[in-house]
């Protein structure tokens, strides 16, 4: 008989892989900053602070907005204590400065983008990451993103001039285990993972057997149950291509 693999359990949201929500400071958003350009066509900030955050590879900023707000913001690399932003219509295009992507000009280096006006910033947010304006498309702009993946975006959709700071935070080697169990832990990551092959029949199903292997398909339908939902999930194809001979 066997028992509920971690597949299942990582479905069912137990206390081991539930996100830790209270870690959080905050959404780095243009929620609030939309808000605010109802009045105004552009809006001046200042950083005052570097914060960090558990789980996120880029550092915060706290911005003091000349309204008086404060807002968390995504700095780009070569941000410092003192820098003055802006934001809006108006607004330049230099780094650091948040405006519509249809007053970026072709070749610029973006992140934090909105998939959708308004709904506060989606793309690019990862420490290093950056993507480009390539062009104009049947009035949307389209922008290359970090994965190298095109899409045409409304030119109304907000976006940061920069590169995301922190870039070489992944450089740094973990060196040790337990440094590797406290990143993984932060993010809520299940670390080490153990390979089902090595694993007893009961705890898996590509487990047991007189050497390591799989002992049946290692794709499963789309359909499966959970407890049998392992490996390669509906894969059209595995492993490598066979090649044509050319007649």
């Amino acid at each position: 008989m066997g028992k509920i693999i971690r597949a299942q359990r990582i479905g069912k949201g137990g206390p081991v892989y539930k996100s830790h929500g209270h870690f959080k400071l905050g959404d780095i958003t243009y929620s609030s900053l939309h808000t605010i350009l109802r009045e105004k066509e552009t809006v001046r900030g200042e950083i005052i602070n570097f914060i960090h955050e558990r789980g996120r590879t880029a550092p915060l900023a706290l911005v003091k907005l000349e309204t008086g707000e404060k807002i968390l913001y995504l700095p780009p690399e070569g941000a410092h204590l003192g820098q003055k932003i802006e934001i809006g219509s108006r607004a330049k295009p230099e780094r650091g400065n948040i405006l519509p992507l249809n007053l970026i000009p072709e070749g610029t280096k973006i992140y934090n983008v909105e998939h959708q006006p308004f709904d506060g910033g989606k793309f690019i947010k990862a420490a290093g990451t950056y993507g480009l304006v390539v062009g104009r498309e049947d009035g949307k702009v389209k922008v290359k993103l970090s994965s190298g993946k095109g899409k045409l975006l409304h030119k109304n959709c907000f976006a940061t001039i920069g590169i995301v700071a922190g870039g070489g935070v992944k450089e740094k080697p973990f060196l040790k285990a337990g440094t590797k169990y406290y990143y993984a832990r932060s993010r809520r990551k299940k670390w080490p993972i153990v390979r089902g092959v090595a694993m007893n029949p009961v705890d898996h199903p590509h487990g047991g057997g007189s050497h390591q292997h799989p002992g049946g398909s290692t794709t499963v339908s789309r359909h499966a149950p959970p407890g049998a939902k392992v490996g390669h999930i509906a894969a059209s194809q595995t492993g490598r291509g066979k090649k044509r001979r050319k007649r």
